[in-house]
C-alpha cells in the first residue's frame, strides 16, 4: 500500500488535482543514508558537542549523553522516519494526516527550519571567509602584524581580558568589523556578502533537482569530512600536550553527574544534533521507497552522529592539549565558548603546526561540507512542504520547480543579510538562541504528543508492520508511549526554569533586543495553536464531534470537498466515507 491510494470517496477532486505527479524517491536507498548522515552530522558535532564536554566534567558528559541516545535519540528518529516514509509527505501534510488538531507543528517546524537557513548559511559563509584566507602564507591570524590589529595584541595566546590574541582579532576586526553591541548596526561587510551569494549558489547547485541531485551531492559531502577528521586526529596526536586534553575528554569528573543540568544538556545535545522536530529527515524520509527499513537506516544515522561526534572530540582535545601545552595553563583554563572554538580557539592552534596552511585548508572545507549537508536539508523542508502542498499553483507561477527553488534561496539570502553586517554576530547570537533553544524545545513536545499520544503507538506500530512485516520491538513501544514524552516533558520544564537571557560573550543584549528574539521565536510556535484553531473551524459537526475529529488520522483528508469551509450544509460527517482513509480501515467509532 502506497499513501494517496485510498478510495476515490476519500480524496476530494481539488485534492486529487493538487498532488504532485508522482512523487520521486532516492536513486539508491543509501543515498537516503548518506543524506540523513549529512542532515544530523554538522557544525554542532564539532563545537557544540566538544563545548558541553569541555563545561560538562570531560568524559563524565559521555555517559548521559550515550544514555539518551539510546532511549531519546533513535526511538524518536525511528518515529520521525517511519512517519515520513509511510505518509510520503513533508511535516506539514504528515502532522496534518496523523492528528489534524497538531498539523500547526508541521508549520511550525517548516518554519523554523526556514528561520534557521537564513542565519545557519552565516557560518558556511565564515568558513568560505576562513577557506580563501587559508591560502596565504603566512596564516594572516598568525601574527600582529597586521592593519586590522590592536595595541593590545598578542601573538600568544593568553585568559588575560586586557590583551587579545591574533586569532580573536581576526575574527573580531577582519572578517566581522563587529560593532560595539547590538544598538550599532554599522555597514554591510561587502566581502561576506558577495560570500553569502557564493554559499547560496552552492546550496542551489546541490538542490534544485530535488532528491535526484541532494543524492549526488551526499557521496562527496556527507563522508569526505571522516577523510579529514580522521587525518587531523593523526596529526593532533603527535603534537606535545595532546594526551593531556584527550585524557580530560575521557577521564569522567564523576562528581558533575549530580547536576541535573548536565543532563539535561546531553539530553538537549542529542535532540539538536539528530534534528529532531526540524522536519528536515521526516521530509527526506518521504521520498524513499515504501518498503525501505527505516530501523536500519535509524541506527546508521543515529549511531553514526554520536560516533562523529566522539571522533571530533578527540580532534578537538588533543588541539586543547596543544594549546595548553603552548600557554602553560591547564586545560580545564583555556577560554573555550561557542563559535569561538572553530572559528578563534582552533585556528589558534593551526598557526603553531606544521604546515599550518594545508591543516587550515582541509578544516575550514570540512566545515563547509558539514555545514552543507545541514542547510539544504533545511532549505528541502521548506520546498518539500509548499510543493506537497501548492503543486498546481506553484508550476503555474515558477513554470519550473528549479525556478520556485531559486526563488526560497534568494529570499532567505535576502533575510541573512543582517548578518553580514558589522552587527551580524549580534544578530546571529540573539537568532540561535531564540530558535535553536527555545522553539525547538516546544515544537518536539507536541510532535511527540501528536504522534505518540494522539495517533498512538499502535496505529504507528501497525504502520511498520505494513512497510516491512515486522513490528517495532518492545523497547521503542515503551519508549514511544512512556519514556520519550516523560524525558521531553522534563527537559522542556528545565529549559523554562534555566532559561538565560541571550549574550555573547560578556555582552547582554538590552531588553528591546530581547523581545525582538521572542518574536523570532513565536514566528514558528504560533503556527501550534493558530492550526489547531483552524483545524477545529473548517471540521464539521457539533464541538464535541470536531474535537473527536481533530485527533483521527485523516480526518482533514476524508472532509475536505465534502463540505464547505464551515461544515455547513452537508448535516453531520459521514462515518463510513472516514473510516475509508484510515490506515486500518477501522470505523471511527473504535477510537474513542
Amino acid at each position: 500500500m502506497e499513501f494517496g491510494s485510498r478510495p476515490a470517496a476519500a480524496m476530494s477532486k481539488e485534492e486529487a488535482t493538487d498532488q504532485q505527479p508522482g512523487r520521486p524517491t532516492w536513486s539508491r536507498q543509501i543515498e537516503f543514508t548518506l543524506a540523513g548522515i549529512g542532515c544530523a552530522v554538522g557544525l554542532g558535532n564539532v563545537w557544540r558537542f566538544p563545548y558541553l564536554c569541555y563545561r560538562s566534567g570531560g568524559g563524565a558528559f559521555l555517559v548521559p549523553y550515550l544514555l539518551m541516545l539510546v532511549v531519546l535519540g533513535i526511538p524518536l528518529l525511528y518515529m520521525e522516519l517511519t512517519v515520513g516514509q509511510y505518509t510520503r509527505r513533508g511535516p506539514v501534510h504528515a502532522l496534518a494526516i496523523v492528528c489534524p488538531l497538531f498539523k500547526g507543528v508541521g508549520i511550525a517546524s517548516v518554519a523554523i527550519s526556514f528561520i534557521m537557513c537564513t542565519y545557519y548559511n552565516i557560518v558556511i559563509t565564515w568558513a568560505l571567509y576562513y577557506l580563501f584566507s587559508s591560502f596565504q602564507a603566512p596564516l594572516p591570524w598568525q601574527s600582529c602584524n597586521n592593519t586590522w590589529n590592536t595595541p593590545n595584541c598578542t601573538d600568544h595566546a593568553t585568559n588575560s581580558s586586557h590583551s587579545s590574541t591574533a586569532s580573536q582579532e581576526f575574527f573580531r576586526y577582519k572578517m566581522l568589523g563587529q560593532t560595539s553591541g547590538v544598538e550599532e548596526t554599522g555597514t554591510l561587510r561587502w566581502e561576506l556578502f558577495l560570500i553569502l551569494i557564493l554559499a547560496w549558489i552552492l546550496i542551489y547547485l546541490c538542490i534544485f533537482k530535488g532528491v535526484k541531485s541532494t543524492g549526488k551531492v551526499v557521496y562527496f559531502t556527507a563522508l569526505f569530512p571522516y577523510v579529514i577528521l580522521i587525518a587531523l586526529l593523526i596529526n593532533n596526536v603527535q603534537l606535545p600536550g595532546a594526551s593531556d586534553g584527550i585524557a580530560f575528554f575521557i577521564v569522567p569528573e564523576w562528581d558533575k553527574l549530580r547536576s541535573v543540568e548536565v543532563w539535561v544538556n546531553a539530553a538537549a545535545q542529542i535532540f539538536n544534533s539528530i534534528g529532531i522536530g526540524f522536519g528536515s529527515l521526516l521530509a527526506m524520509s518521504s521520498y524513499n521507497s515504501f518498503n525501505n527499513n527505516v530501523l536500519k537506516d535509524t541506527l546508521f544515522i543515529s549511531i553514526t552522529n554520536s560516533l562523529t561526534s566522539i571522533l571530533a572530540g578527540f580532534v578537538i582535545f588533543s588541539a586543547f592539549g596543544y594549546m595548553s601545552y603552548l600557554q602553560g595553563i591547564p586545560v580545564s583554563q583555556l577560554a573555550v565558548d561557542g563559535p569561538g572554538l572553530v572559528y578563534v580557539v582552533y585556528p589558534q592552534a593551526f598557526a603553531n603546526m606544521p604546515v599550518s596552511q594545508l591543516w587550515a585548508v582541509l578544516f575550514f572545507f570540512m566545515l563547509l561540507c558539514l555545514g552543507l549537508d545541514s542547510e539544504f536539508a533545511m532549505v528541502e523542508v521548506m520546498v518539500t512542504s509548499f510543493m506537497d502542498e501548492f503543486y498546481q499553483q506553484l508550476i503555474r507561477i515558477f513554470k519550473r520547480k528549479e525556478l520556485f527553488v531559486l526563488a526560497v534561496c534568494g529570499v532567505a539570502l535576502l533575510l541573512g543579510i543582517p548578518c553580514v553586517m558589522q552587527v551580524g554576530i549580534y544578530v546571529f547570537q540573539l537568532m540561535d538562541h531564540y530558535t535553536a533553544i527555545v522553539s525547538i524545545m516546544f515544537l518536539a513536545f507536541f510532535e511527540i504528543i501528536a504522534i505518540c499520544w494522539s495517533y498512538g503507538v499502535k496505529r504507528l506500530s501497525s504502520n511498520m508492520e505494513e512497510m516491512t512485516g515486522q513490528k517495532p520491538n518492545i523497547f521503542f513501544r515503551l519508549c514511544w508511549l512512556v519514556v520519550d514524552p516523560v524525558l521531553i516533558t522534563v527537559i522542556l520544564i528545565f529549559s523554562v526554569i534555566q532559561f538565560k537571557p541571550a549574550r555573547y560573550g560578556d555582552y547582554v543584549f538590552p531588553p528591546w533586543a530581547q523581545g525582538v528574539g521572542w518574536v523570532i521565536a513565536l514566528a514558528s510556535i504560533i503556527w501550534i495553536p493558530l492550526g489547531a484553531v483552524h483545524t477545529l473551524w473548517v471540521l464539521p459537526g457539533s464541538l464535541m464531534k470536531k474535537l473527536k475529529l481533530s485527533i483521527t488520522p485523516y480526518a482533514l483528508n476524508a472532509t475536505k470537498g465534502l463540505y464547505n469551509e464551515r461544515g455547513e450544509g452537508a448535516g453531520e460527517p459521514d462515518i463510513s466515507v472516514i473510516s475509508t482513509g484510515l490506515p486500518d480501515k477501522k470505523p471511527i467509532e473504535t477510537y474513542f
